[in-house]
């Protein structure tokens, strides 16, 4: 089982726009410890190791919070649910803080 760490997003401002998965070139810069800050999890803890150890994206490189990013991250084909090897603590740590990052910011609770 991998020892995922959990890692509150830093982010400016909030959209409702539609959502895709941002990829490594799509960041402005090379260094992980900044393009951590779009993501909730990773497998290698924060700064990640490598790119490809950060999971679950909710802040598009703009820096802006994405409601749909939430809900994605939350449930479905690529949330949290879909991660191979998470423990049920952190499944569930994670998914108290979207849905805290949803109430918080677009009013409504994802999962309620």
């Amino acid at each position: 089982m991998t020892d995922y760490e959990v890692h509150e997003p830093d982010y400016s401002g909030t959209t409702t726009e539609e959502w895709s998965a941002p990829r490594e070139g799509d960041f402005d810069t090379d260094d992980l410890s900044a393009i951590d800050d779009h993501f909730v999890l990773s497998a290698s803890g924060f700064p990640p190791d490598d790119f490809t150890d950060l999971k679950l994206p909710v802040v598009d490189p703009d820096g802006d919070l994405n409601e749909n990013a939430l809900q994605t991250a939350h449930g479905g084909a690529h949330s949290v649910e879909a991660i191979d090897g998470i423990d049920d603590d952190t499944r569930r740590d994670v998914k108290d803080l979207l849905e805290d990052l949803s109430r918080e910011e677009f009013g409504d609770g994802i999962g309620d």
